[in-house]
């Protein structure tokens, strides 16, 4: 495993969550173990098969990895990740994990057949670099699939609670101060074209609280991932309390209703520009 420190983008593992690294260590595993069965569906029916090799951007803690070989046991990953501390929880998975910068990989030209960004192009302020370099590695005939949210129809709830707009607006505005965008997903069909790619499609995925407990949505819908917000000045103390509030009162009623939509775009690489 490649050591080598870098950072990047508005993603910092260390304030996004309650509870540190740890809270955020443990917020990857739920929200994966949320939504994976929707995404293995769909990654089978793009094409990805126990005989490929993936590479998977942003692999973070290895949350997915580990999903992805319990599903696929043969497949070939390689995880990647700018962030060595979080990457080195993702030993033991079988994928050869290397920390490098999504825009200038180390990897040869046409090496794999798949790369899968989940959840990392919201983070990073140049997705024009990340995506092609992308088609570098990606073999003729490779497809990259991105996974990704939009903050208009992220979390769709009932009740809803018109109060909490503001809040929400706060989180995106400093996600977007730090050169992230939570709405990036009514885009991402038009930005794998604009790099070249083909035959690209749009895959949507839902998960809902009629499939899972409402407390599995409490990475998502619960206070937890405001309170670092608190710290930095961005929410006050009241706006924290009206958001625990609202949660509590979201998921203490029988009748509550959640959908959280993602996003898969994917594209196919017509090979590297020579």
């Amino acid at each position: 495993m490649n050591t080598t420190t870098l950072k990047g983008g508005s993603y910092d593992p260390a304030r996004t969550t309650t509870g540190g690294l740890t809270g955020e260590l443990a917020r990857l595993e739920a929200q994966a173990a949320l939504s994976f069965p929707e995404e293995l569906r769909i990654l089978r029916e793009l094409g990805v098969t126990e005989s490929s090799t993936l590479l998977e951007l942003g692999a973070g803690s290895g949350a997915v990895t580990r999903c992805l070989r319990a599903a696929l046991p043969g497949l070939t990953i390689v995880a990647v990740d700018i962030d060595a501390t979080l990457l080195a929880h993702a030993e033991g998975t079988g994928a050869e994990l290397i920390v490098a910068d999504a825009a200038d990989l180390p990897l040869e030209t046409g090496s794999v057949d798949t790369v899968l960004l989940r959840y990392v192009l919201q983070h990073v302020p140049d997705t024009s670099k990340v995506l092609t370099e992308v088609g570098r590695v990606l073999r003729p005939g490779g497809r990259v699939i991105v996974t990704e949210v939009d903050t208009s129809c992220w979390g769709i709830a009932e009740p809803s609670y018109p109060e909490m707009a503001g809040i929400h607006a706060k989180v995106a505005g400093a996600q977007r101060a730090a050169g992230g965008d939570r709405s990036i997903g009514r885009r991402l069909t038009r930005m794998l074209r604009a790099e070249g790619f083909e035959d690209v499609v749009l895959r949507p995925f839902a998960t809902t609280n009629d499939d899972h407990p409402t407390e599995a949505f409490a990475p998502h819908l619960g206070p937890q991932r405001l309170e670092p917000l608190l710290a930095a000045g961005v929410l006050s103390f009241a706006e924290l309390s009206l958001a625990a509030d609202r949660w509590n009162r979201f998921r203490s009623d029988p009748d509550a209703w959640v959908m959280l939509l993602g996003l898969t775009a994917a594209g196919t690489s017509p090979g590297p520009a020579a």
